[in-house]
């Protein structure tokens, strides 16, 4: 390993992930004059430093006693993982886009291809605490996005990250799972099994080396990598106060789309994604179809819009529908008033009379014809119907 790779993977264990004080000693004179920075307490001629960065110097001091990067890299080798770090080819440059903020390197794990999976990509995210209908939102997006060669990039957290996830995986697609541990520490425990899938057929990425269990922080700090490896992010379920609206902030932040799923207004898991819906720059998504169009090509990846269903009277031949729109909604008719209100010959009224019947839309009465239960159906806006025939 050379030596600017083991300094990025040193910095990955000394120092909290994105911090901007230590990406600029690194942009201005490269990552193993940093970490001589951090062992010697100089800083590089033309770098500042106030009080506050000064003692996050001495505080990466101590660490770096701790850390073991050789080691780190034999673990990671074990399990088939990987370090990348800036400039190399699975390097995706949308990380370039957090500026000050993005990460000294990732550790990977899975044989997925990072830069390549997030070319057409998707953030689904949302509420730990989801319900059923968030779930199956969740997963129902995430499998139709795989299908359509889209990958899914979430925090693989319970809830709604592990739907999305799932989704993905049922799909035979693509999905990376950014975390806020290392790529080795099933966390939460209860998605060890969803881990594994993972690391055998996806992508684990972290910006922390193996071993490193999660605190609060650096499950804030990763939502910006989920934003800017992705081109959009969904919100389908976030409760007031929420980390995925924390995720939908970044990603407004870089210029990503930001899209939420609507619920029930009675509902606390969405109280956050319509407040986001109220917000100006929000896609409001009910279908595949719209996060597609929201994230993909300009003019190539448009929704089609919303089909209509198929009633059973749409797939009468024109003469014959007439006849059977002519009925009235209550009460009986006779095969005359048919004929006049629809505009057809009576023997034409006679004839379809007895097609309708067989088809169950009509039935005789005492005094005629009339619908059965089953057509009584509500009528069509009449931009729908079909012109009665001449």
């Amino acid at each position: 390993m050379s030596d600017e790779r083991t300094a990025r993977a040193t910095l990955t264990a000394v120092a909290e992930p994105g911090d901007t004080f230590l990406n600029r000693i690194i942009d201005h004179s490269g990552p193993e004059r940093a970490l001589e920075s951090i062992r010697t307490g100089g800083l590089p001629d033309g770098v500042s430093a106030d009080a506050k960065e000064v003692q996050r110097l001495d505080h990466w001091r101590i660490r770096l006693i701790a850390a073991e990067p050789d080691q780190d890299m034999a673990v990671c080798a074990r399990f088939r993982g990987r370090l990348i770090c800036p400039g190399d080819p699975e390097w995706p440059t949308t990380l370039d886009d957090l500026g000050g903020g993005r990460p000294y390197a990732l550790w990977l794990r899975g044989p997925g291809d990072l830069r390549n999976g997030c070319l057409r990509s998707v953030a689904i995210v949302g509420s730990r605490a989801a319900s059923p209908y968030g779930l199956r939102t969740a997963a129902d997006f995430a499998s139709d996005l795989a299908d359509e060669g889209w990958t899914v990039i979430s925090g693989g957290a319970l809830g709604i990250d592990a739907a999305a996830h799932r989704g993905a995986l049922a799909a035979d697609g693509s999905t990376v799972a950014v975390l806020a541990n290392g790529v080795d520490v099933p966390y939460p425990a209860s998605n060890e099994g969803l881990f594994a899938e993972m690391a055998r057929r996806s992508l684990l990425v972290s910006e922390s080396p193996p071993g490193t269990h999660p605190h609060r922080l650096r499950f804030l700090v990763r939502n910006r990598v989920i934003a800017a490896l992705s081109r959009g992010t969904l919100i389908v379920e976030a409760e007031a106060r929420s980390g995925a609206l924390n995720t939908a902030g970044w990603a407004a932040k870089l210029g990503r789309v930001v899209m939420a799923v609507p619920g029930p207004i009675t509902s606390r898991s969405s109280v956050g994604s319509h407040r986001l819906l109220r917000e100006e720059g929000t896609t409001l998504i009910t279908r595949t179809e719209e996060i597609i169009e929201a994230v993909g090509r300009i003019g190539a990846d448009l929704a089609p819009p919303p089909q209509t269903p198929v009633l059973p009277r749409d797939r009468l031949e024109p003469v014959t529908r007439s006849v059977l729109e002519a009925f009235p909604a209550r009460g009986a008719t006779g095969p005359a008033q048919l004929a006049v209100k629809a505009g057809v010959d009576l023997t034409a009224v006679n004839a379809k009379l007895g097609l309708l019947a067989a088809a169950g839309f009509v039935e005789r009465a005492p005094a005629g014809w009339r619908l059965t239960k089953s057509a009584k159906a509500p009528r069509e806006p009449s931009g729908n119907r079909a012109p009665p025939h001449h």
